[in-house]
Formats: structure tokens, C-alpha cells, sequence
């Protein structure tokens, strides 16, 4: 402690040099302004400092005694439900299970499984609040049997055709529940929401409709953004140099909190999986380093035919997939229409059951690291995945809406009228299909297919049964999966507002068939790879799902006329028509001015003026700041080097062993009064390899010098 620094020194307490350092350390604490809680010394002498300084106590006020109660409250506060939100926590308990057994890589998926979760809980909030719960307040007017033309609305369909509903009339209750015809005339879908004109009532159902899904967009987008930005991989600011030695994790990774020996083994496979990951990712490092130009030149040439051929084979998937929805909305009237109802999904399925299949088998091909092998199948199951879904609503489109093509029956309503009287509807029973067959599919593949694989492996043996093994849990196919979910939710928020409610019930039932999946029924890789490395990637794939539902939704709202037998925009040309009436209906002529001018290139112009400035203006901080890790990097290196170069002629300054014996026991320079070393062993970053010194007489035994382990050692 600081009372026995005197002693500690080397000194005896009474020789008068040790006294004399002794109180030029108590005069530069007590004239010292720095804080006591700064200062390098234990807690004991903290105290003693404190008291020194401050012989009759802090002289406080009763404000500030009063503020660092308060202060020290709402910490512990804090504390406390931290704590508590950690025991509360969901799927914590497995989330730790899972990430000890098999890496953190799988426990990637399954967190982001729970951020899903969250960002579909808090969608159905906003959508509840907002619309449903003034929806019920208001009491608006009963909607009526079916969906069906208005009275003021008269048909002209060519060729003297009836209006069709669109789905045939099936008596199968299951069915219609597989379909979604069983809730057509619930809030689950667009047609049943009914509102009265905007000046019967102060609050607008119709805005408050319309800007939900788009704040729920906007919210899901910021927080998909800011898991993003925590997702960075660290090697991205580091680099090689400044990986930690294997040995200081061999030395200090063990908790030694950990009592209950389920803990611990879990722990044991944590540490392994960590071990793993190591070697391999310094093993692949060394290999890169020795290629030559040449090999790199066939390495990129490999590269680009391998994503060559994937490229057709998506091309060919979506080209399936046109086909498959078109056919299934030409031929409704076939008497084969219970199977074409779930053709488009159907053909979506083994597209993407088949697509990421061969995608691992020609990846694992060209034998690349594990992230990037990960990182690679995901991006292209990413583009497989949503081009399918991007490829599909066009399909849609171009049927229900006559986008891309000419048709007589679109001219006067600005969508097929005789075919699907309430489009809205249609649209979001074909994302219910999507969504709901997606989550079978799971269920079914669970089931069936792993289930029984994994009780023939175990039941008999041979080559063959040697050679099918279990299942391998993909971390990309299954990732794939559930990031074309939440598209699908994504762009079924406008037609289907109640959406997320499902989807958040399929993803927690997921989670837990996909646990025992896991853990019973499949392997797990031999190659890992870190969370931090796929866990950035899977939130850039959710970006882009967020995009490709954001565009036609925009497009939808902005530009496509409403039904004129459904729903709350009957009377507008667009959705969007309301926010201008309300505008002119509710605001003062300065509001409305003002709103004007917001929307007008008056200010749009600067607007992007200001926003170029502030983007430069923070690449050039960036780039700055980048400029500055880069010397403090080096700073450090040189620092580290120079203090084992000091290290190293100490070491050689060092006298015999014997030579110290002479000088007698008492001698501060006995061997038994010195350290054996001034290193603990480990090396830091940018150690250099030892100097070889010129050896003397009296360093010709190595023994008697210092030994200093150089990276190449571990």
C-alpha cells in the first residue's frame, strides 16, 4: 500500500532517503488538484489521500450532498434493472446454451431471430395504437356482406362477363383458412376498414392508416441501421497486429464464478469454439501472405466463373417464378385451381430450397475461409431471394394492375376491375399464402425431413448412412428464410396491417423448432466463423428486403388508384390524395404555406446543398480520423518496441548469478532480491524478436540471461 511505499522502495523506513521520498509523495498528493478517484493507487490509500487533503471531512453543501445521493440512487437504480432486464431477458438462457455448443456464428442466427421478433411486436404497437384502437373508438360504419361495387359504380366488363371475386367460394373451412378467404372481412385485411368523411370526426383513420406503415418502416429501417453499426467486425479498425495472443486466452479465459458443471461444460466448448476459430482464421492468414501473383490471378479467375454460373442460375429461378405466378392468375377458372392457388409459393419454395443447395456446393468448391464462404452464399441466397419476391410482385402487378401492359378492362378504373373488384385484398391474400406456406414449409422440412434423417443415421450403419450423416445447420440458408418473412411482412403492411402478428408468432415458433433442430436432429460445422463477421451482413440483407418492400409500397400509395368496393380510400385516385385534403381541411393559410414550401424545389434545392456539405464534411472527419488511428497505431508499435529494446540491454547489463552471490545475502542485487523476469510472458503487439546480444564472459551461459518469446513462438 501506499503507507509501505517507503519500504517498498527498497529502503528502509528509517534511512533518511526513503523518508524524504516519502514525503515528497505525500506533498505532491495533498497540493495535488487531480481527482482522488483518478489517482493510481488502491482504494485503502484513496482513502488516506482523501484524508490528508482534507483533514476535518468534505466540507459540502447540503445540495451537493443531496445531488450525489440522488445520483448515487439512480445509478444502483440503473444497476438494478439492468440486471433485471437480464434475468427477464428473452431466449437468454438458450441464446448462452446455443452460443457455448456451437459458436457464436449459430448464435448469430438465433439472435437475430430475436431482433425480429422485436421489430414485429413493435410494428403491431404502432399499427394498434394508431389505427386499430381509434378504429374501434370511432365506431365506423358497418361494412357490409362482401366486398362488392359500389352503388354509384357500374362495370362495363368487355365481352358481357360478370365481375368475378377473384377466389372461388370453397366450403372447406381449413382451406379458406390456408388461403386467407376465412378473414376476408376482418382487420387482418385492407377491405374491412371503413372510415366516414374526414370532417365528421378531429382524428383521420385515413392518415393515420396511411403514414403507419410508413413510420413502421422508418423505425424498423433506424433500428436495423443502428444493429448495423454495433455489428461492425473489430479487424475492420484493427487489423492483424493487434489480435491477442493465444496464450493470454489460454490463461485468462476461464470464469472462475462458474460453479454448476452444466456451466461448465458449456464454458469448456465456448473456450474450444473460441480456440478453433483462432487457429483457423491465423492458419488461413499464412496461406494468404504466401500466395504469388499468379496464384492470386487463378484464385479471381475461379472467383468470377464460379459467380458467373450462379448468375444464370438465378436468371433461370426468376424467370420459373414469372412464369409459375402468371400462369396461376390467367387460369383461375380450371378446375385445377386448389393447386394453382399455391403454385407462385410452391415454385418460390423449391426455388429457393434448391437455389441455396447449389449454391454451398459450388462455393465450398473453391475452398474459402469460413466468413467468407458464409458471407459469399448469403449474398447470393440474399439475391436469389429477393429477386424472386421483387420478381412475384411484378408478376402481380402486371395482373391486377396492368403495369407494363395494355389492357381494355384498365382504362377506366386504373385496375382490373372485372377480375378483382377489391385488389387490395387479392395482394395481401397472396402475401398471407407466401407468408404462411414459408412458415409449413419450416415446420414440415423440420419435421419430415430432418427428423427422419437423423433416425435412419442413428439406426443403421454403413457407408452410405457413414456418408449421409445429419444434417448441417446452414447459418445462410436459414438466414435467407427468415430475412424473406419479414419481406414479405414488410410489403404486406399497407394491405395487410395485422401481418406481423403472424409473422411474430411464426418467428417464435421458429426459433424453437429451429433450437431442436439444432440441437437434436443436426452437426454443426467443422468450420467456424465469428458472430461479428455475419452479424454486419445480416443486417445489411435486412436492409435490403426493407427496400424492396419500401419501393412498390411507395409506388402503390403514391400512384396506383384504390378500389372503388373497398376500404378507406374509395374516393381517392390515390391514397396519397388525402394528405392534401387534409391540409387544406385542417390547417391555417400559413400552415399551408408552409407545408407548400416544404414540398417545393424552393427548398428541396438547398435541402440537398446542406446535406452534400454535411456528408463532406464527415468523410473528410472520417478520413481524418482514420489518418490518426493509423498513427497512434504506429506510435504504439514504436513504443512497445523501444520498451523491450530497454528490457533487452537491462537484460544484458545483468550480472551472474554467482557474481551476485559475492556481494552477500543483504545485497539488493542478490539473485533472490530480483525478479526472474520483468516480462509476464506474453508477448504484445509489435514485439520484435530478440536482439542477439554479443556475449561476454560473463553472459556466455543463456541461462543467466532473460528470454523474450517472439510471436513465431506461440
Amino acid at each position: 500500500m501506499l503507507r509501505q511505499w517507503s519500504v517498498q522502495s527498497g529502503q528502509a523506513p528509517g534511512e533518511p532517503a526513503g523518508e524524504a521520498l516519502w514525503e515528497e509523495e505525500m506533498a505532491r498528493l495533498c497540493s495535488s488538484r487531480a481527482p482522488v478517484r483518478t489517482l493510481p493507487y488502491a482504494m485503502v490509500d484513496k482513502r488516506f489521500v482523501r484524508q490528508l487533503r482534507e483533514p476535518e471531512g468534505p466540507k459540502t453543501s447540503c445540495w451537493q450532498r443531496w445531488e450525489r445521493r440522488q445520483r448515487t440512487t439512480r445509478r444502483r437504480l440503473g444497476e438494478a434493472a439492468q440486471r433485471l432486464a437480464r434475468g427477464f431477458g428473452l431466449w437468454e438462457g438458450a441464446l448462452y446454451e446455443i452460443g457455448g455448443l456451437f459458436g457464436t456464428g449459430i448464435q448469430s442466427y438465433f439472435t437475430f431471430l430475436r431482433f425480429l421478433l422485436l421489430l414485429n411486436l413493435l410494428t403491431l404497437l404502432l399499427t394498434s395504437s394508431f389505427v386499430l384502437l381509434p378504429l374501434v373508438w370511432l365506431h365506423p360504419p358497418a361494412p357490409g356482406p362482401g366486398p362488392g361495387p359500389a352503388p354509384n359504380v357500374t362495370l362495363q366488363c368487355p365481352g358481357g362477363t360478370h365481375p368475378q371475386t377473384g377466389v372461388p367460394n370453397f366450403h372447406n373451412r381449413l382451406w379458406n383458412v390456408l388461403t386467407g378467404r376465412a378473414f376476408n372481412n376482418t382487420y387482418l385485411f385492407y377491405g374491412a376498414y371503413r372510415a366516414g368523411p374526414e370532417s365528421s370526426s378531429a382524428y383521420s383513420i385515413r392518415l393515420a392508416y396511411l403514414l403507419s406503415p410508413l413510420a413502421c418502416l422508418l423505425l424498423c429501417f433506424c433500428g436495423t441501421l443502428r444493429r448495423m453499426v454495433k455489428g461492425l467486425p473489430q479487424k475492420l479498425f484493427l487489423g492483424q497486429d493487434y489480435r491477442s495472443p493465444l496464450s493470454a486466452k489460454v490463461f485468462s479465459s476461464w470464469d472462475f464464478c462458474i460453479r454448476g458443471k452444466e456451466a461448465a461444460t458449456i464454458k469448456k466448448h465456448e473456450i474450444s469454439n473460441e480456440f478453433k476459430v483462432e487457429l483457423e482464421e491465423g492458419h488461413r492468414f499464412l496461406l494468404v501472405q504466401q500466395q504469388t501473383r499468379a496464384q492470386r490471378a487463378c484464385h479471381l479467375l475461379t472467383y468470377l466463373r464460379v459467380n458467373l454460373l450462379i448468375l444464370l442460375l438465378v436468371a433461370g429461378a426468376i424467370s420459373a417464378i414469372f412464369w409459375a405466378t402468371k400462369y396461376s392468375q390467367d387460369n383461375k377458372e380450371e378446375s385445377l385451381f386448389v393447386l394453382l392457388q399455391y403454385l407462385p409459393p410452391g415454385v418460390i419454395a423449391l426455388v429457393n430450397f434448391l437455389g441455396p443447395l447449389l449454391f454451398v456446393f459450388l462455393v465450398q468448391l473453391e475452398k474459402y475461409p469460413p466468413n467468407t464462404e458464409v458471407n459469399l452464399i448469403l449474398m447470393w441466397c440474399v439475391v436469389l431471394k429477393l429477386a424472386s419476391l421483387g420478381m412475384f410482385s411484378f408478376s402481380l402487378g402486371q395482373t391486377m394492375l396492368c403495369i407494363g401492359r395494355n389492357k381494355t378492362s384498365c382504362e377506366p378504373y386504373g385496375y382490373n376491375a372485372c377480375d378483382y373488384q377489391c385488389w387490395e385484398n387479392s395482394v395481401g391474400e397472396e402475401l398471407y399464402k407466401l407468408s404462411t406456406f414459408n412458415f409449413l414449409l419450416t415446420v414440415a422440412f423440420a419435421f419430415l425431413v430432418s427428423l427422419p434423417r437423423r433416425l435412419l443415421v442413428e439406426r443403421f450403419s454403413g457407408r452410405f448412412w457413414a456418408w449421409l450423416d445429419r444434417e448441417e445447420f446452414l447459418v445462410p440458408k436459414n438466414v435467407l428464410d427468415i430475412v424473406a418473412g419479414q419481406t414479405v411482412t414488410w410489403m404486406g403492411l399497407f394491405y395487410c396491417p395485422l401481418l406481423p402478428l403472424l409473422n411474430s408468432v411464426f418467428i417464435f415458433l421458429t426459433f424453437y423448432i429451429k433450437k431442436y433442430t439444432l440441437l437434436r436432429n443436426s452437426r454443426a460445422s467443422p468450420r467456424r466463423f465469428r458472430a461479428s463477421s455475419s452479424t454486419f451482413f445480416f443486417q445489411l440483407v435486412l436492409v435490403l428486403g426493407l427496400l424492396l418492400a419500401t419501393v412498390p409500397l411507395g409506388y402503390v400509395v403514391s400512384s396506383i388508384r384504390s378500389s372503388w368496393h373497398c376500404g378507406l380510400f374509395t374516393k381517392y385516385s390515390a391514397p396519397w390524395q388525402v394528405v392534401p385534403e387534409l391540409v387544406a381541411l385542417r390547417l391555417p393559410p400559413s400552415g399551408q404555406r408552409a407545408i407548400h414550401y416544404l414540398g417545393s424545389h424552393a427548398f428541396t434545392f438547398p435541402l440537398l446543398l446542406l446535406l452534400s456539405l454535411v456528408l463532406t464534411v464527415c468523410v473528410s472527419q472520417s478520413r481524418a480520423k482514420a489518418r490518426a488511428i493509423q498513427g497512434l497505431r504506429k506510435q504504439l508499435l514504436w513504443q512497445v518496441q523501444e520498451k523491450w529494446h530497454l528490457v533487452e540491454d537491462l537484460s544484458r547489463l545483468l550480472p551472474e548469478p554467482g557474481l551476485g552471490d559475492s556481494l552477500g545475502p543483504s545485497s539488493p542485487h542478490s539473485q533472490s532480491s530480483r525478479p526472474r523476469s520483468f516480462c509476464p510472458g506474453f508477448p504484445c503487439p509489435g514485439s520484435p524478436n530478440p536482439r542477439s546480444p554479443k556475449l561476454g564472459p560473463s553472459l556466455a551461459d543463456p541461462a543467466c540471461r532473460f528470454r523474450f518469446p517472439s510471436g513465431s513462438d506461440l
